[in-house]
């Protein structure tokens, strides 16, 4: 069996991040994304994988190489365009050749992995096994539909769902998927949906296996969900300390990495504080995610995700649920006259206080 991880889309619901980043290379509890789909994949035996990419595959290319740290051996795939999952796995039909497959969407995270998907569809052989879980808001997920444990129905995106299970990012296929993204036409938004695809699985009479997922599953394209994933990982979190802590507090499970230096301030795990970052005079709050080399001082920070080599400093405030970029400074100035000075990028939302 081989793997197929899509990681071309754009990520415009997370600009400005993924105005200079992939979407599914921001961290979450430190880690990119899209290693937690790869790692995924090891875990279930898989060792050959090829990754969709678009017009990020450089930094995606950079960040996973040859799959060699991971255990994989890594072919990308070009996707010209964002055309629709369907068109991902017709573009990648000439790697995957007539083995079964597992499609894991780059930028989804599942709790328990891909293991036990893998091992059932391997026992019951059915020609797709799809995962499913109950949402609230199933209108934003493709929908499916299920009468006596079968599926038979499938819309993306509908706008009255007559079905509360959306489609987890994880799909199982036999090759007998590729001539049904070849039957189907572009929908309204001009894509190849992968539940056309399915569907048509479903009318030609195919075996369509429905699992309903009960662990946590989460799609990290927009920033409540990046945050809420951050939560739920730093959840397991153990303290493992490697850094310098010098009259501070630590409380509850908190991982900090070599050469960091924590001086006169308190941390009230989870959190996760990577290599080569300096903290003083600080309090940083539960469920926040600090990458490498950086610098927070005289700042109260909670339930957020600081990105590579920013600096915070000076704060009147609190700040929580926020994502910080890479290279970014916040900071407190005493200049005059008093007045705010911001540069900021396409898509970025400030809170003033």
């Amino acid at each position: 069996m081989k793997g197929l991880i899509l990681s071309g889309g754009a990520g415009t619901r997370l600009r400005p991040i993924t105005h200079t980043s992939a979407k599914q290379l921001v961290p979450v509890a430190n880690k990119p994304i899209l290693f937690y789909g790869l790692e995924a994949m090891r875990e279930a035996g898989i060792r050959e994988v090829g990754i969709i990419v678009g017009d990020t595959h450089a930094e995606v290319e950079t960040a996973v190489g040859d799959g060699g740290a991971f255990g994989l051996q890594v072919t990308y795939i070009r996707q010209a365009a964002p055309l629709g999952l369907a068109h991902a796995v017709l573009i990648a039909e000439d790697y995957l050749g007539d083995e079964p497959f597992v499609m894991y969407l780059g930028d989804n995270l599942l709790k328990d992995g891909i293991v036990p998907f893998v091992e059932r569809f391997a026992q019951s052989r059915p020609d797709a096994l799809i995962l499913l879980q109950k949402v609230p808001d199933p209108q934003s997920y493709g929908v499916a539909e299920i009468d006596d444990g079968k599926v038979v129905r499938l819309v993306e995106k509908p706008a009255q769902p007559r079905s509360d299970l959306a489609l987890v990012g994880v799909y199982l296929f036999t090759p007998k998927v590729f001539a049904s993204v070849k039957a189907i036409s572009p929908s309204a938004r001009n894509e190849l949906e992968i539940t056309d695809a399915i569907q048509d699985m479903v009318d030609r009479g195919l075996v369509v296996e429905p699992h309903v997922v009960t662990g946590w599953w989460k799609d990290t394209g927009r920033l409540e969900d990046m945050l809420e994933a951050n939560r739920l990982i730093l959840s397991t979190l153990v303290t493992e300390v490697h850094g310098e802590v010098v009259d501070s507090t630590l409380e509850g499970p908190v991982s900090v990495g070599e050469g960091t230096v924590i001086e006169r301030c308190t941390v009230r795990g989870p959190v996760t504080i990577a290599a080569g970052c300096r903290l003083s005079d600080a309090f940083i709050g539960p469920y926040t995610a600090i990458d490498q080399d950086v610098c927070i001082e005289h700042a109260e920070i909670e339930h957020s995700i600081i990105l590579a080599e920013s600096r915070i400093s000076g704060l009147n405030a609190r700040m929580t649920d926020s994502l910080i970029g890479k290279n970014v400074v916040i900071s407190h100035s005493d200049a005059r006259p008093v007045a705010y000075r911001f540069m900021v990028g396409d898509s970025s939302q400030i809170g003033v206080i």
